[in-house]
């Protein structure tokens, strides 16, 4: 079958390269021209599969996968940064990601993966987490299964993205913007370049008038947005507590994943760039509409778990409140956790508002609004 790839002009490419067994379907592997060869943004799932569309990708952009220059790497996650190994084996070229996100990256290659099992079964059970959701982890902790990490074959990243800096990409402009919430080291990355729509409304300009009808239907704005996950067209990206093995349980000085979101939000809508083409789904105009709508869903959520905190309630307990896309019975153990993960978030930052505090001396932890 044919990689599914779209020419979005001015030398940038979008493939799209299988996730397995995930509902997401793929990631958005961008791809862009420069003088010294093609960069890609994000590789995609380290998969044979995978591998196999994200290179034939590359031969349908016209490129081979041996010429390939850089790799950008907007955030850590195994469907953005698996593939990089493999691409560097092929073509030599460089893989760059935040310092953050780098030494998660480093940290998950140098741990044990049953330290990571410890941490995991720590965490839940400060959670509240029921012996039936803890059991099959601690069997296996006990058989010294410690479980596949994804992401361990990814590459170590050898060199840094500063924010604010215009990356080392003869022939374009492509700024590095620090998002963190996702993960702590996220980035998008600013095309400073004219939309080639935009291009064709100053061509038509010079030509003579043309009618408005006639115009390409792009907003107002400068340049493009390769966002990541840090937004989506119709997704709220997860965001959960920034996972470290050495972290304890119940410390609240974990930073606030959420707050660091919702700031980022706020810092892309400002920018307002004419396209977003994120990674997973599809191009999308109007950024500040579409972080309108993240933030105003994120305050609904906010207000509703402050109202259900009226009794104290446990993370886990939280979580089996709170409304996900279907029934909590209906969750599967592994989506459960992420899930958990993610009403933590919201707690944290609920607890930095100065709207929720935690229950003193409560094993489990549990958190109670005020």
């Amino acid at each position: 079958m044919a990689p599914q790839v779209i020419d979005h002009r001015g030398g940038v490419w979008s493939i799209a390269v299988p996730i397995p067994d995930n509902p997401l379907g793929h990631t958005l592997v961008h791809l862009l021209e420069t003088d010294r060869g093609p960069v890609l943004v994000d590789t995609g799932w380290d998969d044979p599969d995978s591998w196999d569309t994200l290179t034939a990708g590359i031969t349908a952009c016209g490129f081979d996968p041996a010429e390939l220059h850089g790799v950008v790497i907007t955030h850590h996650h195994p469907d953005h940064h698996g593939l990089s190994a493999k691409v560097r084996e092929t073509s030599g070229a460089w893989v760059a990601m935040h310092a953050a996100d780098a030494a998660v990256v480093r940290r998950t290659r140098a741990a044990e993966p049953g330290r990571w099992l410890d941490h995991l079964l720590a965490t839940l059970t400060a959670a509240g987490a029921p012996d039936d959701h803890l059991e099959p982890l601690r069997a296996a902790r006990a058989a010294g299964r410690g479980g596949r990490v994804p992401g361990r074959r990814a590459a170590l990243p050898d060199r840094g993205i500063e924010p604010g800096e215009l990356l080392d990409l003869p022939g374009r402009r492509l700024r590095a913007i620090w998002t963190p919430g996702h993960t702590p080291g996220h980035v998008c990355l600013h095309l400073e370049e004219a939309h080639p729509a935009h291009e064709e409304i100053h061509t038509a300009h010079a030509a003579g008038p043309r009618p408005d009808a006639a115009r390409p239907a792009r907003p107002g704005g400068f340049g493009r947005l390769f966002s990541g996950d840090h937004l989506l067209p119709g997704i709220t990206p997860h965001i959960g507590l920034y996972e470290d093995p050495d972290d304890v349980p119940d410390r609240l000085d974990r930073g606030d994943p959420l707050g660091d979101y919702l700031d980022s939000l706020e810092r892309i809508a400002r920018l307002a760039p004419a396209e977003v083409l994120p990674a997973h789904q599809h191009a999308f105009p109007d950024a500040p509409g579409r972080v309108r709508e993240l933030l105003a869903h994120h305050e609904e959520r906010l207000a509703g778990l402050r109202a259900l905190l009226g009794e104290p309630l446990t993370s886990w307990q939280l979580a089996a409140s709170m409304r996900w896309n279907r029934p909590w019975d209906d969750i599967p153990p592994a989506s459960r956790t992420i899930a958990v993960s993610e009403a933590e978030a919201h707690l944290r930052h609920l607890v930095k508002r100065g709207h929720v505090e935690m229950v003193a001396g409560s094993d489990p932890v549990r958190y109670v609004a005020v």
